[in-house]
């Protein structure tokens, strides 16, 4: 999966390097930006609906923006100067194209990575102060903390609760059962009630 929000930022940053007085024409860099905030438009109608219509709706207005979007990256890749903003900016979209377009086959896939990079930015920043872990297995163990923990509160569970419930079951389990393993999983339908965020009525 690409993320059309790290494309959009390098078509905005193409802009904001023009001067002043250019970035109000109508410049390439803007209309590379301008093909990027259609396909969010229509993601902002559609957040709503089911994955199904989502589908659906992509593929009758977002595909023709994404054909229309690639034909002109290919148009003006020769017209721009390869190592400039903008140029860096066409490239990184005809590179990533294939991946970039990836939303579009399946409605419960989102245009950018937005909510994963929310999760992680606590622990990146965090890194600062965790600068070493001790071994190669300590850190593994903490990404897969971290992947859990975050996956869970994705899911609507309460972290704690969560790891508590994993931490009571696991030992009496044959863990190389994958069905029994499913059902611990976070976005498992069969979780106990007390795993979950409580929630005001």
């Amino acid at each position: 999966m690409g993320c059309w929000a790290h494309a959009r930022r390098k078509f905005d940053e193409a802009l904001k390097a023009l001067p002043e007085q250019e970035r109000t024409k109508d410049v390439l860099a803007k209309q590379g930006l301008q093909f990027c905030n259609q396909l969010f438009t229509i993601e902002k109608e559609i957040k709503p609906l089911s994955f199904e219509e989502r589908y659906q709706v992509r593929l009758e207005k977002s595909r023709p923006i994404l054909d229309a979007f690639s034909a002109w990256l290919r148009q003006q890749t020769p017209k721009v100067l390869p190592k400039s903003a903008l140029g860096q900016a066409i490239k990184y979209c005809r590179n990533q194209w294939e991946k970039l377009e990836a939303y579009l086959e399946d409605g419960r896939l989102e245009i950018d990575n937005n909510r994963s990079e929310r999760s992680i930015k606590p622990f990146v920043i965090g890194r600062k102060n965790w600068i070493f872990a001790n071994t190669p297995k300590g850190a593994k163990a903490s990404a897969v903390t971290y992947s859990i923990v975050e996956t869970a509160k994705e899911n609507g569970l309460n972290p704690y609760h969560y790891l508590m419930f994993l931490f009571e079951e696991l030992p009496n389990i044959d863990t190389t059962d994958e069905k029994m393993i499913d059902r611990l999983l976070p976005w498992s339908e069969t979780l106990p009630e007390h795993c979950y965020v409580k929630t005001d009525n």
